[in-house]
């Protein structure tokens, strides 16, 4: 399965984002940067509408159904971010939206896909029986599936984030993002690497869910636990097209261990005053444990992908012991 993924396609998908979405701010990190030993930047993703990166994709992808689709109304499985983003995105199309959640979901973010307007499905008890629950309602419904990463309209809508990254800082060294499912990574890098080819591209996930190294390693998406505090993080599988985007372009992947992302979480929280979720503190836990080999004298951009988090769940990890602490 190959992926028709191009610069092209990403300069069209944000020439059709545009006014819809926020361009995000992009911080500097003085005392990441200190602590790192090269030039630190976030970008800010967390302040998108509906709190991540995700609106990107999914407006593209909605964009682009035909009136009668649109009609037949939208589905997808997600465990928050996805789901909350096409709920939002559908409402302004006014398009009927169902969201396959799973048991265990962050009570927050389906609150948040409900009040968006979408119907909320809570029968999965992990993501991977979500794919599948998703699979039988779209056939069933006629409802038009939207998927959260493994498309290449989500793709392209996600890699607008990798062109505003290169508006916003020069001479780009290294630029670290998430990977769960492997949408915004693939879409990112192809931006980056079209527009800025000796900027290396540095994939961080979670160790505890390790999708991209399985697949890697394999040369197909392999299914992956789902036991991550970077619940966002921890997608099934890699997507199929996503991963022959990632194997061409993308320079080195990284593992972080969830007392990483933890300390990583309160570091931003701390430090950068940015109240993220756990997902969006893993490429921030690449840098300060020192995976990430960065340039002394290089720029570096590390993504905060979203803030979508329970308050009393933020508060516990905020609260919880960093490694090392008596």
């Amino acid at each position: 399965m190959s992926s028709q993924l191009s610069l092209r396609a990403i300069t069209d998908a944000r020439a059709a984002l545009a006014g819809r979405l926020h361009e995000t701010p992009l911080f500097s990190s003085s005392r990441t940067s200190e602590r790192v030993g090269a030039e630190v930047f976030l970008k800010a993703e967390l302040f998108q509408r509906t709190g991540s990166f995700k609106p990107r994709g999914a407006f593209v992808r909605l964009l682009q159904l035909t009136p009668a689709e649109r009609k037949r109304g939208v589905i997808a499985a997600s465990s928050g971010n996805h789901a909350q983003a096409l709920a939002y995105c559908a409402r302004s199309l006014g398009i009927d939206c169902l969201a396959v959640m799973w048991q265990g979901a962050s009570v927050q973010k389906i609150a948040a896909v409900r009040a968006y307007g979408a119907h909320v499905d809570l029968e999965a008890e992990n993501g991977l029986e979500a794919l599948f629950r998703a699979e039988e309602l779209a056939h069933g419904t006629g409802r038009i599936p939207v998927p959260a990463y493994d498309d290449d309209a989500v793709m392209a809508g996600q890699g607008t984030l990798g062109l505003e990254i290169l508006d916003q800082v020069s001479s780009l060294d290294a630029v670290l993002v998430p990977v769960s499912g492997g949408g915004l990574l693939a879409g990112v890098a192809t931006a980056v690497k079209a527009r800025s080819p000796k900027t290396r591209v540095i994939a961080v996930e979670p160790s505890a869910s390790p999708a991209l190294a399985r697949a890697l390693a394999a040369g197909h998406p392999v299914e992956t636990p789902q036991d991550s505090v970077a619940d966002s993080l921890a997608a099934p599988h890699i997507g199929e097209r996503c991963l022959r985007v990632i194997e061409q372009l993308v320079d080195d992947v990284v593992g972080v261990s969830d007392d990483e992302i933890v300390a990583a979480t309160q570091w931003l929280y701390n430090a950068a005053k940015l109240a993220c979720e756990p997902a969006g503190a893993a490429t921030t836990a690449a840098l300060l444990s020192g995976r990430s080999s960065l340039r002394p004298d290089g720029i570096a951009v590390a993504v905060v992908s979203g803030g979508n988090v329970d308050p009393p769940v933020l508060q516990r990890l905020l609260l919880t012991a960093a490694p090392g602490r008596t």
